[in-house]
């Protein structure tokens, strides 16, 4: 089974960006819906962005309001997540997940069955 490894994470002002990547390795993601999550201190893991195997669509949770961006390689197994205009909300842990032979949009709905190990982002001035 797939192993997945997130890097990226770190301390940013409101108003900045980061890139997180999420590198796989044991499989191909070829077949592999895949997505990030995020998790608050005190608060329920939730939904942020997915995206199909080909890398043809892409959903996003409704707070995102075109600030991120996911992306798929599949050349070199790996998925990032282009974060823009952060804001302190936006802190928390970020998983990223995935699933082989779903659809990016049903990751939307509830998560696959591989997890990173999640990276740390922290909005603050």
């Amino acid at each position: 089974q797939v192993q997945l490894a997130e890097s990226g994470g770190g301390l940013v002002q409101p108003g900045g960006s980061l890139r997180l990547s999420c590198v796989a390795s044991g499989d191909t993601l070829d077949t592999y819906a895949m997505g990030w999550f995020r998790q608050a201190p005190g608060k329920e893991r939730v939904f942020v962005a997915s995206i199909s195997p080909n890398a043809h669509y892409t959903y996003y949770g409704d707070f995102v309001k075109d600030r991120f961006t996911i992306s798929k390689y599949n050349f070199n197994n790996t998925v990032s997540l282009q974060m823009r205009r952060l804001q302190p909300e936006d802190t928390a842990v970020y998983y990223c997940n995935g699933h082989p032979n779903r659809t990016g949009s049903s990751l939307q709905r509830g998560a696959g069955s591989v997890w990173g190990q999640g990276t740390q982002v922290t909005v603050s001035s």
